[in-house]
């Protein structure tokens, strides 16, 4: 079947630019949708074409899918992608969409739906065979009910909100006696998030890893899975680093694992990209946690060690092609890490810091990806996500990509405001991360305190270097004039 003739990508950032260059190469023009405050945006420079939407607030114009559809029909496209994030997961969008007679770019809406509850995602799995955190399979009626099932299957346990995502409606329990408080914080935070108050209870895993395993499936009811990545590395339950593969996993579970995120996708009757997340504990026993129905932000390391492009298996699948890939012909070479590069300030307390960005300068060489939705004098809203962009690099080994990532995160600049990228050059010196011995814990109040807070050895070696590389760069900005004198110098060393 042939490919879509115009496709509107309904995001923004960096993740609304990887598919459309992904686009670009298949010969396929694309549409930009934004907001008044994204008008300058790189994505809607990357576009063939680019429409306003409305003002910033995401509820008044990238989560408006009236607009989105208006502008999908008025510019003649036949497609849709959803990228990640917004309506991206939303079943009623991508009905919508369908009944349009444009081409969804991503998992069927029954689908959505089924992993979109994480109740009735648990039901679905417990069904097909996978293995599931012990807890409950429907919402909780009463914070006596949940002080019940948690007794009988033991503290610590985790209440968490049913339509939940990115650690809210989330609250851990060690005893009986913070059960209620708990179970009122957890359904206030929910329906405040996702307008949705039912929460479940489960088993908390002590020390657990947090690993997920990337599956690609046809129409035709071929899945094929493309190995596992390691996110474990969180902050307050946001991923910040994610590599594979998993320094840990034993073969066999992994390639147990693999199969049964094959099985959990056949459950639901799966089509396009997407994921099922395990909680892998220490003793390499493992549970499935959720299936995001989307393309996910760390999709890049998958790439990068596969050599398999995602999107545009995305845009082939959903056009109605066959996988042309095979299970034995996908193979895991090489190491492969990504940074998520925040505007938040880490010493801190990574309080946000938007505005514009005043110099921009990207690592390049062998085996280093930059997936980023900004550029030199680019303003960072406060309206949205804070992540500027993704550092992803590849190394023959994990030790190899390591040091890679070290000499990335050196010459990668950003000026204007503050970023992650000095948390990240110390997490690299870190002997526990070094060592591949971490788990979702590791990333303790305290630990990212010591982390934001000490100077490391790379960060003090690394000083003269900045200074004298700023000098440099003020130079080849103004070639004509001579480099002024920086008021504060000292500044320039951290960013």
């Amino acid at each position: 079947m042939s490919l879509p003739r115009k496709i509107l990508v309904a995001n923004r950032g960096e993740i609304a630019v990887r598919v459309m260059r992904g686009c670009h190469e298949l010969g396929i023009p694309t549409v930009a949708v934004f907001s008044e405050v994204d008008r300058t945006s790189l994505h809607v420079r990357m576009a063939s074409e680019a429409y306003c939407i409305g003002p910033a607030p995401s509820n008044l114009s990238y989560l408006r899918a009236d607009k989105i559809l208006a502008v999908a029909k008025a510019a003649g496209c036949d497609a849709i992608h959803p990228g990640y994030g917004f309506l991206s997961e939303n079943a009623d969008f991508a009905q919508l969409v369908i009944a349009s007679g444009i081409i969804w770019i991503g998992a069927p809406p029954d689908s959505i739906r089924a992993m979109g509850s994480k109740t009735e995602s648990r039901q679905r799995m417990i069904a097909a065979g996978v293995p599931v955190v012990p807890g409950t399979t429907e919402a909780l009626t009463s914070a006596a009910q949940a002080k019940q099932i948690a007794g009988e299957i033991g503290y610590p346990v985790m209440l968490k909100a049913s339509a939940g995502g990115g650690g809210k409606g989330m609250r851990e329990v060690t005893s009986a006696a913070a059960i209620e408080d708990a179970f009122r914080a957890a359904r206030s935070e929910a329906r405040n998030s996702f307008g949705d108050d039912s929460v479940y209870v489960e088993k908390r895993i002590v020390e657990p890893r947090h690993v997920e395993v990337q599956i690609l499936a046809d129409k035709y009811g071929s899945v094929l899975h493309l190995f596992e990545r390691d996110c474990s590395i969180q902050r307050r339950h946001q991923k910040v680093v994610e590599e594979t593969p998993c320094p840990v996993l034993r073969d066999e579970v992994r390639q147990q694992m693999a199969e049964i995120a094959i099985q959990a996708a056949k459950a639901v009757n799966y089509e396009g990209a997407g994921t099922v997340e395990f909680l892998l504990g220490e003793d390499q026993s493992f549970y499935f946690l959720e299936m995001n129905t989307r393309l996910q932000v760390e999709h890049p390391i998958t790439e990068m060690v596969t050599g398999v492009d995602l999107v545009q298996w995305q845009i082939r699948v959903a056009a109605g092609q066959k996988l042309a890939l095979q299970q034995s012909s996908i193979k895991q070479f090489g190491h492969a890490i990504e940074c998520r590069v925040y505007a938040e300030d880490a010493a801190n307390n990574w309080v946000p810091s938007p505005g514009k960005i005043t110099g921009y300068k990207e690592p390049t060489g062998p085996w280093i990806r930059v997936d980023s939705g900004v550029y030199q004098n680019a303003e960072v809203s406060v309206y949205y996500d804070p992540m500027v962009s993704k550092l992803i690099v590849w190394g023959f080994d994990r030790e190899d990509a390591i040091r890679r990532l070290r000499r990335a995160l050196q010459e990668y600049r950003i000026r204007g405001i503050q970023t992650s990228i000095p948390f990240f050059k110390a997490l690299l010196d870190d002997e526990s991360f070094l060592s591949g011995r971490y788990s979702t814990a590791f990333l303790s109040e305290q630990k990212m305190r010591d982390l934001t807070t000490q100077d490391t050895p790379s960060e003090i070696a690394s000083i003269a270097a900045a200074i004298a590389a700023f000098e440099k760069d003020m130079r080849w900005q103004n070639p004509t004039e001579p480099a002024k004198k920086s008021t504060n110098r000292w500044k320039w060393s951290y960013r």
